[in-house]
C-alpha cells in the first residue's frame, strides 16, 4: 500500500505523457482506467474554466439580468460551485489511486524525486526518458540578476505634449491598460491562448520526442529573475559537427513553440541550438510583456554561458517574426556575440497594429502599444553593432501592410533605418529613392538586372569599406562615402543592401529553406556571406 506521502504526490504531480526509449521500450502512457477518466473529468473543468475567463463579461451580465446576484440567487450559485469543487477534489483523489497502484508512474515519480534532490548526469538520464507535465520538471539553472539592470534599456517615450494633453488622455489609458490586460496581449501573442495550446497539444509532444530522439535533444528548465519558469531544449553538436561550437538561439514567433519551430533548419545546418517557448508559451509560465521577454531571454543568455559554457563570441541569435523582440534584445546587451539573423520581422509593432485595427482606434492603440508593448525593434538593433543578417519572405502575409505588395514588407524599414544610422552619408535622398524601389522587386532576375544597370563592383566596394576601417575605426555611425560622387554613394548604398539582407519566395509561416541559412555579413570580415551548410 503506497504512503500518504506517495499518495499526495500522484494527485498532483503532473500528466505523464510519453516514454521514451528504443524498439519496444517507446510508448505512449497508457493510464489505468481510474486515472484516465479522472483526467478527463479534471481536463474538462479546466476547459470551462478557461471558457468561462474568455466569455466572463458576457456570463456576468447574463447571471446579473437573471439575478443570480439576489440573495437567492447567489445561494444558487454557492451550491454549484460546491458541488464542481467536491467532483475536482474526488477527481483528484481518484487520480492518486490510479497513479499509486501503477508500477510504471511509481517508477517515473521516484526518477522525479531523485532528480529533484541529486542532479547528476546519470539521473538527467534516467528523468530524459519521460515526457510529463513540466510544472513538475526540476529547475536546472536561475538566473537572479534582473534584465532591468543590466546593459541599455531604450528610453521611455512619453505619449503626451503637455498636463492639458496628459489629462485628457486618462480615459484613453484606462481603456488601453484593460484592453492590453484582457485580451490585447493575445492578440499579439496568440501563442499564449489555452484553446490553441490544447489543439495543439500533440504536435508539441510529438516535436518534442522527434527533438530527443532523433537529434539527442535535451530539456532544461530555467528560473527566471522575475520568477517565471522557460522551457528550453538543447541540441549539442559540439562533438559530432564542424559547426557544432558555435551555439544558435532560437527567438519563435507570436505563435511559434520550439517544438514545432525554427529550430529544425540551424540543426541540420550542423549547428548546437537552444531553443526556448515565450513566457506563457506551452510550459513557459508568464505571459510576454516587454519585461518579461526581457528576463526570459536574458535568463536564457546566462544559461547558455554558465550552464552549457558557450563563448559569447560563439553565439548567434537567431529571431524570427516577433522572435525578433527578444533577440535584438539580447544583440543590444550583448553587443560581442557572433551574429544576429532576424527573418520575417519588422522594424516596430505599431504600424502592423494599427493597419489590423478600425481607424477610430487609433488612439488608443497608439496608447496601448507604445505603453504596454513596445516592440521597437529597430531601436535596438541599431544599438547593436555586430555582424547582422535581415530574411525576406517575398510572399510574407503577415508584416506587409498591403497584401501582395513586396514593397510594404515592415523588414525593409527595419533595413532601411538601420542603413541609414550605420552609414549616414551614404543613404541620402537619392539613394534612399533608389533602394526604395529595390525593396519593390520580387524577382531574382528582375533585382540581378537593376543592379548590374548600377555597375556594382563587389570587389570595389568591399575594398572602400576595408580601407575606411583600417584607416579609422569599424565602429558606428561610419563617415565613409562623406565626399563621395552620387554614383559611387548609389552603387555602395545597392551592395550593402544586398549583403545585409536575403529574399526568399515564402510565406511568413514556412520553415527557412536550409541553404539560405546564412552567417550574418560582418563588414570587417570577408566572409561574403559563407552558406553555413557547406
Amino acid at each position: 500500500m503506497p504512503s500518504v506521502e506517495t499518495f499526495l504526490a500522484c494527485m498532483f504531480m503532473g500528466k505523464l505523457k510519453k516514454i521514451y526509449g528504443t524498439g519496444p521500450l517507446e510508448q505512449q502512457y497508457e493510464p489505468s482506467t481510474i486515472e484516465y477518466y479522472s483526467e478527463r473529468c479534471i481536463n474538462s473543468f479546466y476547459v470551462i474554466w478557461k471558457l468561462g475567463i474568455y466569455t466572463s463579461p458576457v456570463i456576468v451580465g447574463f447571471l446579473y439580468q437573471r439575478g443570480y446576484f439576489e440573495p437567492d440567487g447567489l445561494l444558487t450559485l454557492t451550491k454549484l460551485v460546491t458541488t464542481a469543487g467536491i467532483i475536482v477534489i474526488m477527481s483528484l483523489c481518484l487520480r492518486g489511486i490510479g497513479r499509486a497502484n501503477n508500477p510504471i508512474y511509481i517508477k517515473f515519480l521516484s526518477t522525479v524525486k531523485n532528480a529533484e534532490t541529486n542532479m547528476t548526469p546519470a539521473t538527467k538520464q534516467q528523468l530524459m526518458k519521460y515526457d510529463f507535465d513540466f510544472k513538475s520538471w526540476p529547475v536546472e539553472f536561475r538566473c537572479t540578476k534582473d534584465a532591468s539592470e543590466i546593459g541599455q534599456q531604450l528610453p521611455k517615450k512619453t505619449t503626451y505634449k503637455n498636463i492639458i494633453n496628459w489629462a485628457w488622455q486618462i480615459p484613453y489609458k484606462i481603456i488601453a491598460y484593460l484592453a492590453i490586460h484582457t485580451f490585447g496581449i493575445r492578440l499579439i501573442y496568440p501563442g499564449t491562448m489555452g484553446f490553441l495550446q490544447m489543439i495543439l497539444e500533440q504536435s508539441l509532444v510529438q516535436g518534442r520526442a522527434k527533438l530527443i530522439e532523433h537529434f539527442k535533444a535535451e530539456r532544461f528548465k530555467i528560473h527566471t529573475a522575475d520568477d517565471n519558469y522557460i522551457d528550453t531544449m538543447f541540441v549539442d553538436k559540439r562533438k559530432n559537427a564542424p559547426n557544432g561550437n558555435t551555439l544558435v538561439i532560437c527567438c519563435e514567433g507570436n505563435a511559434g513553440f520550439y517544438e514545432i519551430g525554427v529550430m529544425t533548419t540551424p540543426i541540420e545546418a550542423g549547428y548546437s541550438v537552444l531553443g526556448w517557448n515565450h513566457p506563457g508559451f506551452a510550459s513557459s509560465t508568464g505571459s510576454p510583456y516587454p519585461s518579461q521577454e526581457q528576463n526570459a531571454i536574458h535568463a536564457v543568455m546566462q544559461f547558455a554561458e554558465q550552464k552549457l559554457e558557450f563563448k559569447r563570441e560563439d553565439i548567434i541569435l537567431f529571431g524570427w517574426s516577433i522572435g525578433g523582440y527578444t533577440a535584438s534584445w539580447a544583440a543590444m546587451n550583448y553587443p560581442d556575440i557572433k551574429g544576429l539573423i532576424l527573418d520575417a520581422t519588422f522594424d516596430d509593432v505599431l504600424p502592423l497594429a494599427l493597419n489590423t485595427m478600425p481607424a477610430w482606434l487609433e488612439p488608443i492603440v497608439k496608447l496601448a502599444i507604445k505603453e504596454h508593448v513596445d516592440l521597437n525593434i529597430v531601436d535596438q538593433v541599431i544599438r547593436y553593432p555586430g555582424s547582422l543578417l535581415l530574411i525576406r519572405r517575398t510572399d510574407d502575409e503577415v508584416i506587409c501592410t498591403r497584401p501582395g505588395n513586396i514593397s510594404t514588407n515592415r523588414i525593409n524599414n527595419l533595413l532601411m533605418k538601420v542603413l541609414r544610422y550605420r552609414y549616414p552619408f551614404i543613404f541620402d535622398e537619392a539613394q534612399i529613392q533608389l533602394i526604395t524601389e529595390y525593396f519593390a522587386l520580387t524577382s531574382p532576375a528582375f533585382q540581378e538586372n537593376f543592379l548590374q544597370r548600377y555597375g556594382i563592383d563587389d570587389g570595389v566596394c568591399y575594398s572602400s569599406l576595408q580601407s575606411y576601417i583600417s584607416e579609422y575605426s569599424k565602429s558606428y555611425p561610419m563617415r565613409i562615402g562623406e565626399d563621395w560622387k552620387e554614383t559611387d554613394k548609389s552603387q555602395m548604398a545597392l551592395y550593402l543592401v544586398k549583403k545585409y539582407m536575403v529574399d526568399f519566395k515564402g510565406t511568413h509561416c514556412i520553415n527557412m529553406p536550409l541553404h539560405l541559412f546564412q552567417t550574418p555579413w560582418d563588414v570587417a570580415v570577408e566572409n561574403d556571406f559563407v552558406f553555413m551548410n557547406k
